[in-house]
């Protein structure tokens, strides 16, 4: 009975959908629709799409149809880019009709309710949101962020040499650490706290519930107009949203209260509340945008981090160039600090290619067209795209651009340091960055986090290359045990599934560190009880 139920429910609710849904535009007579690959009736290029990592069929088919191609995903249409031109010139340049998102069902609607910034349409509200974000997060206020970062990353160092083996814990440590101090003055000690681990199901929830493929309503809206009663997934939504937003808001009224306690305890809800009339947004929208902060630094910037111990075990002359640099401007009398950032550029180098050669977001973010537009490629074809499509910057593809990434596949930092490379600028003090870098998303859409991501990535590489010493695990055989190039979870943002090597701390620096750790950690535990 339930099973007729449901045939029935889902049968009145895509012939509803497809009757309320205006046809599909044609391409003008003077333009025309990107190609790709033939799909099949009804469901078009649905069951084409791998379940998981989609960006290697991708990258095939752009190599098949070209940088820019056309997938029919149920009788959507979907347009992929897969160079960093293309990219720019429509969601950069563009980006006043290039900006909006697709309000998918099960990530946008039932587990967010319309409140995460990541999901919010190109409007008003995602104005003001992102005014609080950026207020929060640019470039000047990121720098007065330094101290706690190198704080937090002391502590990070010390504890990855007395235990390597736990090395995600202590990456998601230190984001979870930092970002919750600057946002809520919330101070974390182990990493296993009730409301640390939390927060991060929240995080894993999201990239999870937002994974293509991940729900079937999301690629068959129509299945929003079934009945709660047959409709699993709006329970499970209903579910999710009701334990994040409860969590963001607990730690919204935390953190103001916390802020009001002295300067020393400023945070992000207190600046949002001291100034809160001037924003025009709702408690809920701040409580998510500060939260969402949180998503957006924590599990990127640890994911990035495993997939530099990653490369670094892979690549073990590669660290061995960078522990020179290390050494060669910092020496063995103390730790490196971002003032030796300007003088450290393959350190920079290092972390921009790890981006390039593993990206978090491997399969992009889609941005949705409001407005038809015409787009002309090089060979001087004039391309139609429609208002309501979506644009996906698949970055795996984008990173592995021949022309402008000779080599692609090789992890390769001289490429951002050496004349001759088609990436190389200088000067090397400011050159290479990670300010607009294409692994942080385009155009009005960029990640607002990726000013402090920058810096936790420097400070960690360079204090990690400074204080030890990285190699491949050795079997009982005592041949090296090389861990896979590419063995990732599945997800939304995706990070190496755990591997062997051997860290050690660098005798020479070992007593500095605990001495620097002690005087820092032990009078933090004291400030805070």
């Amino acid at each position: 009975m339930l099973a007729a139920f449901l045939v029935v429910g889902c049968t009145i609710a895509v012939c509803a959908y497809y009757l309320i849904t205006p046809a599909r535009q044609k391409a003008p007579a003077d333009v025309q629709l990107p190609d790709g690959p033939p799909g099949k009736p009804i469901i078009g290029n649905l069951l084409d799409i791998p379940p998981y990592h989609s960006w290697f069929k991708f990258q095939e088919w752009s190599m098949q149809y070209g940088p820019l191609f056309r997938l029919n995903i149920a009788g959507r249409n979907h347009i992929v880019v897969s160079t960093e031109e293309i990219a720019n010139d429509l969601l950069r340049e563009r980006g006043n009709i290039y900006s909006d998102r697709e309000q998918l069902p099960m990530a946008a609607q039932l587990l967010s309710n319309n409140l995460r910034p990541l999901f919010l349409p190109y409007g008003e509200t995602w104005r003001n949101v992102r005014k609080l974000m950026h207020n929060l997060t640019n470039v000047s206020i990121a720098a007065t962020y330094e101290p706690l970062q190198e704080e937090e990353s002391l502590r990070m160092v010390r504890d990855l040499t007395r235990a390597p083996e736990k090395y995600e814990t202590w990456f998601e440590r230190y984001s979870a650490g930092l970002i919750l101090r600057l946002a809520y003055s919330k101070p974390v000690y182990t990493g296993e706290e009730s409301f640390v681990r939390r927060i991060l199901r929240v995080v894993h929830t999201v990239e999870r519930v937002a994974s293509p493929g991940a729900y079937l309503v999301d690629t068959i809206p129509a299945l929003m107009y079934l009945p709660y009663f047959l409709a699993p997934f709006k329970r499970e939504g209903a579910k999710l949203h009701a334990e994040e937003s409860n969590l963001f808001r607990n730690l919204l009224e935390e953190g103001i209260s916390n802020s009001q306690r002295g300067p020393a305890m400023e945070n992000f809800c207190g600046k949002w509340f001291n100034k809160k009339v001037s924003y025009s947004i709702s408690d809920d929208h701040a409580a998510y945008a500060i939260g969402t902060l949180f998503e957006a630094g924590a599990g990127t910037t640890a994911s990035a981090m495993m997939s530099f111990m990653l490369s670094m075990t892979l690549h073990p002359h590669e660290f061995a160039k960078l522990q020179a640099e290390v050494d060669k401007i910092v020496g063995p009398s103390r730790l490196p600090s971002f003032t030796d950032m300007p003088d450290l550029p393959r350190v920079r180098a290092v972390a921009k290619e790890v981006l390039r050669w593993r990206p978090v977001t491997a399969g992009g973010l889609p941005h949705m067209l409001t407005k038809d537009d015409v787009y002309k490629m090089e060979d001087g074809r004039s391309i139609f795209l429609p208002a309501g499509v979506n644009v996906h910057p698949v970055q795996w593809s984008i990173h592995r651009e021949p022309k402008r990434y000779p080599d692609p596949d090789s992890f390769r930092p001289e490429r951002w340091l050496e004349e001759g490379w088609p990436t190389f600028k200088e000067p090397l003090t400011q050159y290479p960055n990670l300010q607009n870098f294409s692994a942080f998303g385009f155009g009005r859409r960029i990640c607002p986090g990726q000013n402090i991501a920058e810096r936790s990535l420097y400070i960690l590489i360079s204090r990690i290359a400074w204080c030890c010493d990285i190699s491949q695990k050795q079997s009982p055989e005592g041949k090296p045990i090389v861990p896979p190039s590419y063995d990732y979870i599945t997800g939304f943002n995706v990070q190496p599934k755990p591997f062997d090597f051997d860290l050690k701390a660098r005798l020479d620096r070992q007593n500095l560190l605990e001495s620097e750790y002690n005087a820092v950690w032990s009078n933090n535990q004291e400030k805070n009880g």
